[in-house]
């Protein structure tokens, strides 16, 4: 308890001091680069689900076309048969006659020629169909030994994002019912804290139940190094009334979400390289801002955990 008292005077002194135009600057470029890396995510998760889509069309393609071969080399068979049969007749019908007439063997001869000569051409195309039923056999079956194992490495990072969503909730147990919301959506986990728990109005100084908040947080993004952290800042859309060192709730909310992030490199299990810090204001708002609940819930902070898709992009590309 010492020590948090001890951070929070600092974290107050701190946010007394002027920001500088060049650091303001820096985290606006900062953030600007983290929204299109953000906006890369989402476009890559909705490629992988498109690609993913794809390949099982791709798969129900070739399986219709591996039936429809089926079929043909069925037919041919039944040909084949057919004429091996007729083949037969005219056969004992030439042994019958060849002692009775030579014109009635000459003609039954010249029909065992077309005959035969139809049978090898059956012969040579239903070999031929066989042979392309083994390659597509064997497409068909690496085809589906790649959605198979994509639809594994998606599952498996869906699971990954559900333990992580349980074990935030778990660690954030003692914050429910008190602006702490922890959802899974879209491959990604969500945990909203609302303003009431970390900030006083027109402050980023973190208080002493929101840092805890956030390290509790922290102990379970130590334990999952390849998940990326973003941290976004939200207001309401009451402009800023106060003076000095913000400009308005743009501002402000950047400064929010610079402080969530300080907290939580604090923890040096947490790498940097992992840690996003956007504000966006009021424009990006989870309910009306006509109701005084609505303007709370807008005034958030937002801890966006996005899984690492490096290998599933591998496997994409190889089908």
């Amino acid at each position: 308890m010492k020590k948090h008292f001890i951070v929070s005077v600092l974290l107050v002194a701190l946010s007394t001091a002027c920001v500088s135009p060049k650091v303001y600057k820096d985290l606006e470029e900062k953030y600007n680069t983290l929204k299109s890396q953000n906006s890369d995510l989402s476009s890559e998760n909705t490629d992988l689900t498109s690609a993913k889509n794809k390949a099982l069309n791709e798969l129900e393609a070739l399986q219709k076309f591996y039936d429809e071969t089926v079929a043909q080399r069925d037919k041919l068979q039944q040909d084949y048969n057919g004429l091996q049969s007729k083949f037969d007749v005219l056969k004992a019908s030439y042994n019958a006659l060849e002692t009775n007439s030579s014109a009635a063997i000459a003609k039954n001869s010249n029909k065992n020629r077309e005959l035969l000569a139809q049978l090898e051409a059956k012969e040579q195309a239903l070999a031929t169909e066989n042979a392309r039923l083994e390659k597509l056999k064997r497409e068909l079956g690496e085809r589906s030994n790649r959605v198979a194992e994509l639809e594994s490495m998606i599952a498996a990072k869906d699971a990954d994002m559900k333990r992580l969503k349980d074990a935030i909730s778990s660690a954030l147990t003692d914050f429910e019912g008190k602006g702490l919301t922890v959802e899974q959506r879209g491959g990604k986990v969500y945990v909203s804290m609302e303003n009431k728990l970390l900030f006083h109005s027109g402050s980023w100084a973190v208080g002493i139940q929101g840092k805890k908040a956030v390290n509790q947080l922290g102990s379970v993004l130590a334990d999952n190094p390849e998940i990326a952290i973003l941290i976004e800042g939200h207001t309401d859309n009451v402009p800023y009334g106060g003076s000095g060192q913000l400009s308005g709730n743009w501002d402000l909310s950047t400064k929010r979400a610079t402080a969530i992030v300080n907290i939580l490199r604090e923890n040096a299990s947490i790498k940097p390289e992992n840690l996003t810090a956007a504000g966006r204001g009021e424009y990006a708002p989870v309910a009306t801002n006509d109701t005084a609940d609505g303007k709370a819930k807008n005034r958030r902070i937002e801890v966006i955990l996005t899984p690492k898709l490096d290998e599933i992009s591998r496997l994409l590309n190889d089908i």
